[in-house]
């Protein structure tokens, strides 16, 4: 599948860190998925913990193919900063979408899902089913 039409991935937390981290692990756990687009948006600018409409923006800029933008968050204010985008209409690309799923492991289905050229939906059903994960 080529990069032209997937769907972009955008991990939004409040440490720039933790967002990096996070899609290192779903790309390396979906074999490298060289052909889904991620971006960590975390942090602020300056380099402080919290989030930023801005970095959020332009991640989700940098990974729209036109296939649609899964955004996960991991925190409160995260979550409230992508409404605020999505409800501006303007400020996210056409077919951006909030996923609600955990963080660490929504973020690896996403991915995963995505890798296979799966459509938004299907990325965001897989992201949102990681919620069911049993560990024991």
């Amino acid at each position: 599948m080529s990069e032209g039409n997937s769907v972009g991935i955008v991990l939004v937390s409040h440490s720039a860190e933790v967002a990096a981290s996070v899609a290192a692990l779903a790309k390396g756990l979906a074999g490298g998925a060289l052909s889904v687009p991620v971006a960590p948006a975390g942090g602020t600018e300056d380099g402080g913990l919290g989030t930023s409409a801005e970095l959020i923006s332009a991640a989700a800029a940098s990974v729209d193919r036109g296939a649609g933008v899964a955004v996960l968050t991991d925190l409160g204010s995260a979550v409230l900063t992508v409404k605020a985008l999505l409800a501006e209409g303007d400020e996210l690309p056409d077919g951006a979408r909030l996923v609600d799923a955990p963080f660490l492991e929504g973020a690896v289905a996403a991915v995963v899902t995505a890798a296979t050229g799966a459509d938004l939906d299907a990325v965001e059903a897989a992201a949102v089913e990681a919620y069911g994960y049993r560990k024991v």
